[in-house]
Order: structure tokens, then sequence, then C-alpha cells
């Protein structure tokens, strides 16, 4: 995903007055956006490859707010600002505790609701960054042999290169060779770094071997 291009803010909301107004507040802000009538039609579009959020009215005709909600929980680059007619404290804390950057109460307030926006690309962006880094050394990961990957697991795991060598049944100057292509493979610059690599990756030692 492109954490640099234009953003995009999607609104769903079935009120045609409202999608209208914050189209055009959207996109005076820079930003580009895509208006659904309906969650269901929120759905059907495809995922955008650039930071990303959702203005999401808590009243829709088939799915409401709360149920779209869920069935996007796992999206953690698309950040969501409620919108309501109804102001409802319990309401709002259920929308918050369940990840919500805002919600915001109609007739609401431009500048209120752009700042909102703004902190919820600010999110997303830092969400977009995770995903590739991640995707980047998954890619590295599995370019590795599954030797290396015993190496790495090891050494990793504290121990001394002529230790990996005893534990596998191999020299130690196999294992520096593997060790040294690992890290490369990896573009890992030193040995933290690749602890660090390994702890992205959410691996543990038996994990890798």
């Amino acid at each position: 995903m492109n954490s640099t291009a234009s953003p995009t803010v999607f609104v769903v909301d079935d009120d045609i007055s409202v999608r209208e107004s914050l189209e055009l507040l959207i996109g005076s802000a820079g930003w580009r956006a895509v208006v659904c009538a309906s969650g269901a039609e929120f759905l059907s579009r495809p995922r955008v490859p650039t930071a990303s959020c959702l203005i999401l009215d808590v009243a829709l005709p088939d799915l409401d707010g709360f149920d779209l909600q869920k069935l996007v929980a796992d999206r953690c680059d698309l950040p969501i600002i409620f919108l309501t007619a109804h102001h409802d404290v319990p309401m709002t804390v259920r929308a918050m505790k369940a990840g919500a950057v805002e919600f915001l109460t109609k007739p609401f307030d431009e500048q209120v609701l752009l700042h909102a926006v703004r902190q919820a690309i600010d999110k997303s962006r830092a969400a977009v960054a995770r995903e590739a880094e991640i995707r980047a050394l998954r890619e590295c990961y599995a370019s590795l042999s599954q030797r290396e990957k015993q190496v790495m697991a090891l050494v990793v795991s504290g121990l001394l290169n002529k230790q990996v060598g005893a534990e596998l049944g191999i020299s130690e100057v196999t294992v520096k060779a593997h060790r040294g292509m690992a890290m490369r493979k990896m573009k890992a610059q030193s040995l933290p770094d690749l602890v660090y690599m390994t702890a992205r990756l959410g691996l543990a030692p038996a994990d890798q071997a």
C-alpha cells in the first residue's frame, strides 16, 4: 500500500444531503472522497492502496454502523469516525472501545470533523507503513533456506556460532556461512537488527527452525 498518495475518505450515510456536503468538504481539504449510501455498497468497493479512513453513520438502512465496524475490525489501516443524529453516551463509549477515532453528533462542526479526519489519516499512514514493513520482512524471510532459518533461530536465541554448530551437527565455519547469508537476505546490519526482525515477524525460535 502507498502511504504517500492522496488519502481516501470513505463516507457511508443514507442521507444524500450529508453525502454531498461531506464530499464537497473532503474535496476542499485535498482528499479523495468516496461516498456510499449503505454498508453493503461500501463493502462491495475494493480496498484502496493508500491511507484512508471511514466516516460512518450509526443508523443505516441495512447494516448499522456498529455491525459494519465489526466487519472491518481487521482493517487497522481504516480508522472510523462515527456520525449520529442522537447523542448517546453508552453508544459513544461502545464505538470508542471498538477503536473509533471520533464520535460526532449531527449537525457537526466542519473544523472538528476535518481535525478528526486528519488524525484518522495519520493513524492510517502509520498502519500502512507497519504493514509494508512486515510484508517486506516476510518476503525476505521466505527467501531463506531451511538451514538458514535454523541457524537464524539459534543465533537470535543467544547461542554462539560454536554452540549453533553443536546443536545442528555442522561445523562452525558452515554456521558462519549460513549466518552471513541469512543476515544478507534479511538485510540486517547487525545481530540486534536480526533480533528485532524476528520479533516483528512474531517468530519464536521453535517457529523458525
